[in-house]
């Protein structure tokens, strides 16, 4: 008995071993809860302070020199929301791998953030894009579907819940664009509650 007792637990230990060299194991539920509410508190200023109305923007034409001054001022809101959010998330993630013993930046993160970098990267060129032609009232749809797509490449990677946000902020992506008057109300569901809730969640399981 005490020989199987200890081949179950040498198995266990191996498989921890390997799930930790091939998963990134070290994001934080305070990460996502403190994104949501940046992205909350970004929605209300872009809509209550720079006016932002994607029904009315949707389809205007931008002219050279035309732009409107808000519109630049959202692109900054926006970038700033991005930085707090990763900031953020490195700081909690970093805690968490030291907690762990483990390193933040291993062969593990690199592949993760590789995965995510390249639909990132793709809807931010196709966003630009869009503004170019007019179609402002596209960007909150379209950073949410390639967000989504980011969050479930990058799921193989790390824990399976990540593929679950993904897929949730695809479909409001996609239901955002066919009701895009309501751009930045998907877009506060979800960057906003949808992260708050999956924090939580993660909070709760993994952290406690």
């Amino acid at each position: 008995m005490k020989e199987e007792r200890d081949y179950i637990r040498d198995i266990a230990e191996i498989r921890t071993m390997m799930e930790r060299s091939s998963k990134f194991l070290s994001l934080s539920g305070w990460a996502g809860i403190m994104a949501g509410i940046y992205a909350l508190a970004g929605a209300y200023i872009a809509y209550k302070i720079y006016d932002f109305h994607p029904k009315e923007m949707a389809y205007s034409s931008i002219d050279s020199g035309g732009i409107d001054p808000n519109l630049v001022k959202i692109f900054f809101l926006a970038l700033i929301i991005f930085l707090l959010a990763i900031g953020t998330a490195i700081f909690f993630s970093y805690k968490r791998s030291s907690k762990r013993g483990e390193k933040l930046w291993n062969a593990t993160s690199k592949r993760l953030l590789t995965s995510m970098a390249v639909p990132l990267i793709v809807g931010g060129i196709l966003i630009l894009i869009l503004v170019t032609k007019g179609m402002v009232g596209l960007m909150a749809p379209f950073t949410l579907i390639f967000y989504g797509l980011a969050l479930y490449n990058a799921s193989k990677f790390t824990l399976e819940e990540v593929k679950f946000l993904g897929l949730v902020q695809t479909a409001l992506g996609l239901v955002s664009v066919y009701y895009v008057e309501y751009g930045i109300l998907f877009w506060a569901i979800g960057f906003g509650f949808v992260h708050i809730i999956y924090g939580v969640y993660m909070h709760y399981r993994y952290e406690r």
